[in-house]
């Protein structure tokens, strides 16, 4: 006899058995879908445990984009929020459609690399080191402590008053 030749997913038509590659693509975006879901709400959930007070909060996850909308009480809240999701293992963009309740300024934002601390930053964005403390302060609660900081997080950097 000799090597014979078939239409690789015909059989799962034909016996019931298996499953075509379409039907195992389709299986596999339902479940994508179902942990983007999951952990849009584990998210939302975080944010909330946070404290921060948005009204209306979605977050819509696309592979590894997110989206966010809903009323930030305030410019400072809005751009935590953006953090919380944006620090997310397996985020690599954010969407803010977030609206703001009270206007305040924007803050700038710095992305850690190896070797910074708070106080490093707070020279280069300041002038002053001992003005650490200021960006500690504006990425709470998501910092518990001025010396954990890490490598491609991103703080907030507030103006100052």
């Amino acid at each position: 006899m000799g090597l014979f030749s078939f239409i690789k997913n015909a059989g799962a038509k034909v016996f019931g058995i298996g499953k075509t590659d379409a039907e195992e693509a389709a299986e596999a975006a339902a479940k994508e879908l179902k942990l983007e879901e999951a952990a849009a709400r584990k998210l939302e959930e975080t944010i909330t445990d946070l404290q921060l007070q948005v009204e209306g909060l979605k977050i819509f996850i696309d592979y590894d984009a997110a989206t966010i909308s809903g009323k930030a009480y305030n410019q400072a809240t809005r751009e935590k929020v953006v953090l919380v999701v944006g620090n997310s293992n397996g985020i690599a963009t954010v969407d803010d459609q977030m609206t703001v309740e009270h206007e305040e300024p924007v803050a700038q934002f710095h992305t850690v690399v190896s070797g910074d601390t708070l106080g490093k930053i707070a020279k280069t964005y300041y002038g002053n080191a001992m003005k650490y403390p200021v960006i500690f302060e504006a990425n709470k609660p998501m910092l518990t402590d001025p010396d954990k900081i890490y490598p491609g997080q991103v703080l907030r950097i507030p103006a100052l008053d």
